[in-house]
């Protein structure tokens, strides 16, 4: 374990070493919205989030691009100096975050210097959709066919007036999808990358829930000694808190498509291949409600005409409300933290007996 945290914390130095040269890059390179976007995915206008956060025009977007880089680039030199395996969960994990992460780069040097040109604020929604879908199930496929998992593991205590040879080695109630699990998983991966894009609308806040995610996780493949996902995660872990150095309130950098879509897919390749997925829409439990308040918005004004929430997604509306930023964001971890705590106690249940 002190391999681990050693690890952890060369990251974490590595990143820092990166992070205000790279910061002052980006704004030589100008890799920001010189102009706020103010019309929602129905083109209506939303003067209340242009209110609320007008005043963070010019902020760098490349925060995704400085993680990812360190992590791949930490990773690289980690596995030439070292005698530590590459294995095919590893190459999953880390093809996650280079595919994904190239879309959302792609994404957001559409919506810096592209929206002018095509009159449309990053990549058309169906067509960035497709990608996700198709990367997706590429991840899925891996997971399948090179991990052979196959199945949802729901955890259930063993009920003894139920018992049988199995509960020897009791998991859960093991739901076998075969084939089908390709596209279990691909819908679990879209859906978290579409969540997580979503609830990255504050200075800090999807960061800091990734990271409460990620020691859930990590606690929980701890217990099936899943190594390689643990130092892949010790890696990730370190260089994202370098960064949340610089992009707590005010944020000095945003992490951008780059970094919101490549780490919302890998929080759901984390749960798909430590086969803990069961328990995701609890320890990402504040992502869910993010994703679901801004679909109601959308259905809402699309169907009624009306909005349920002053604005959209939930952290927008309670700042509408007169919250300050970081009350909201420091709320927001706090309930994604007791989430995690009650998604552990979930994934634990089958070692309970009754």
């Amino acid at each position: 374990m002190i391999k681990i945290f050693g690890i952890l914390l060369l990251s974490f130095l590595f990143t820092g070493l990166f992070s205000i040269p790279f910061i002052n890059l980006l704004y030589k390179l100008k890799f920001q919205r010189q102009e706020e976007h103010s019309k929602d995915i129905l083109g209506k206008d939303t003067p209340i989030f242009a209110r609320l956060h007008g005043w963070k025009i010019g902020t760098p977007n490349g925060g995704g691009i400085l993680v990812i880089g360190s992590v791949l680039l930490f990773s690289f030199i980690f596995y030439k100096v070292t005698k530590f395996n590459f294995n095919s969960t590893s190459s999953i994990l880390y093809l996650t975050i280079i595919l994904f992460g190239a879309l959302g780069f792609y994404d957001d040097i559409q919506k810096i210097f592209g929206w002018k040109k095509t009159g449309f604020w990053g990549l058309k929604i169906r067509f960035k959709l497709l990608i996700q879908i198709v990367f997706a199930l590429i991840i899925s496929s891996l997971i399948y066919l090179k991990m052979g998992v196959s199945s949802l593991i729901i955890p259930l205590p063993q009920l003894n007036f139920l018992a049988y040879d199995s509960m020897v080695n009791w998991q859960g109630l093991v739901v076998n999808l075969g084939v089908f699990y390709i596209f279990f998983a691909t819908f679990v991966i879209v859906g978290a990358t579409n969540a997580f894009n979503i609830t990255d609308g504050l200075d800090g806040l999807a960061t800091g829930l990734l990271l409460v995610a990620l020691s859930a996780f990590w606690y929980l493949a701890g217990l099936q000694n899943h190594g390689d996902v643990i130092l892949f995660m010790a890696v990730l872990t370190g260089s994202l808190l370098a960064f949340m150095y610089f992009n707590i309130f005010p944020a000095r950098i945003w992490l951008g498509d780059t970094g919101a879509m490549a780490f919302g897919a890998l929080l759901a390749v984390i749960a798909l291949v430590t086969q803990s997925v069961a328990v995701l829409p609890i320890i990402g439990g504040v992502f869910v409600v993010e994703a679901m308040s801004t679909l109601i918005q959308w259905y809402s004004k699309a169907l009624r005409g009306k909005k349920i929430f002053l604005c959209a997604p939930l952290h927008h509306h309670f700042e509408a409300k007169g919250w300050d930023e970081t009350k909201v964001t420091m709320r927001f971890w706090l309930a994604g933290a007791v989430l995690a705590f009650i998604g552990i106690f979930i994934a634990l249940l089958p070692s309970l007996k009754f």
